[in-house]
């Protein structure tokens, strides 16, 4: 099979809308059973089949929080205005990852609700045909404030970070203040109607897996669905498998106080396995990136602050799509060249060990 489909294709064909036309031959026969949809793109479509849906576009390399598995203690070297995204390459990119199939778009950064045009962003998100799902991860400290104008401008899902709910122990973790402004901020997303909110935890041992059972009896009165998550390993933040807290550990010790917990069904491209206590009216879910990954049904890609395509969470290799714009590039030329690093996605990450030794950014520059 030739290494790069996505670029033989091209060469057969004139233009991108004959390409997708032929772009389900990329396939595999039980996907093309399954799927009685519309061919999907050939350029976001990698060598194991995996169709690339779903987007991840950071907004910014700035957070008014320090969280300890997120930023290195010293901080993070930003990288100059001029050489991040500017709005309109972040709405063209966007636009053109759209036309070829991507029908979610999830907004980070660093802090994506401290980015002045963030409303503006996400009225113009909003305008793109086929673009079913918008969404933001943030760490909810301005967003109380925020929200109404969020959901005017068509936001459609919130996952919120929080670690602890515990105020001096939140502080510690995030190196910050503001504790009550997130839990604010919770609440103002649950009275507007969005469900369920997502509330991200990373779990570290010796840290915070002591508040599990907490977290699951916030799930009982209110529609949210508390994602525990593996500490995961990246540059600046001194993961050791000693603090990762395993999701099997994690189910163990819930299960020891609701025996009766149960297991939800979910999509085929969701990363978290869902559970939830009979009778409560939220959930709990499982991110178990580094002790049962889910590489083989990944639809996720993701764009950096400043311009790079990055095809794996935990992959180092990347490629700027910012650069090609500057040089003035076409659509075509611009797809044939996210096509080429889909195609070199690999087939799974090179689990936690070797991740752990690997360099990567830091978290805060890829893009939660």
């Amino acid at each position: 099979m030739n290494q790069y489909p996505h670029i033989a294709i091209q060469h057969m064909v004139s233009s991108v809308s004959l390409c997708k036309v032929v772009s389900h031959c990329l396939c595999f026969p039980q996907e093309r059973l399954k799927d009685h949809s519309l061919p999907f793109s050939a350029f976001l479509t990698d060598n194991f089949g995996r169709r690339h849906s779903y987007l991840r576009i950071s907004l910014t390399e700035k957070c008014n929080l320090r969280c300890q598995y997120c930023m290195p203690e010293e901080g993070v070297k930003l990288t100059p205005r001029g050489q991040l995204l500017s709005t309109s390459e972040i709405l063209t990119l966007a636009r053109l990852f759209v036309q070829e199939g991507v029908d979610k778009i999830r907004l980070t950064g660093g802090e994506p609700l401290i980015r002045p045009d963030v409303l503006d962003i996400i009225a113009e998100l909003r305008k793109l045909e086929g673009l079913k799902t918008i969404a933001v991860t943030t760490n909810g400290i301005n967003l109380a404030r925020l929200l109404p104008k969020l959901k005017d401008a068509g936001l459609d899902l919130i996952n919120i970070s929080l670690d602890s709910l515990v105020p001096a122990k939140f502080e510690f973790i995030v190196r910050r203040k503001g504790f009550h402004k997130v839990m604010e901020g919770i609440d103002k997303a649950v009275e507007m109607g969005y469900n369920p909110v997502k509330v991200n935890c990373v779990v570290m041992r010796g840290l915070n897996e002591d508040e599990l059972l907490d977290f699951v009896a916030l799930t009982e009165k209110k529609p949210l669905e508390v994602r525990f998550i593996e500490y995961m390993p990246f540059d600046g933040n001194k993961w050791n498998f000693k603090k990762m807290v395993s999701y099997q550990e994690m189910l163990d010790r819930i299960r020891q106080h609701w025996s009766n917990v149960e297991r939800l069904q979910t999509g085929q491209t969701d990363t978290a396995k869902i559970f939830q206590v009979p009778g409560f009216k939220g959930q709990v879910g499982f991110i178990t990136s580094m002790s049962d990954h889910f590489c083989g049904s990944c639809n996720r890609l993701r764009i950096t602050a400043d311009g790079s395509l990055k095809v794996c969470l935990f992959g180092n290799s990347e490629v700027s799509l910012r650069d090609v714009l500057r040089s003035g590039a076409s659509d075509e030329e611009l797809l044939q060249i996210i096509g080429a690093a889909v195609g070199r996605k690999k087939k799974q990450h090179a689990g936690m060990f070797s991740i752990s030794q690997m360099k990567n950014r830091p978290m805060i520059l890829i893009g939660g």
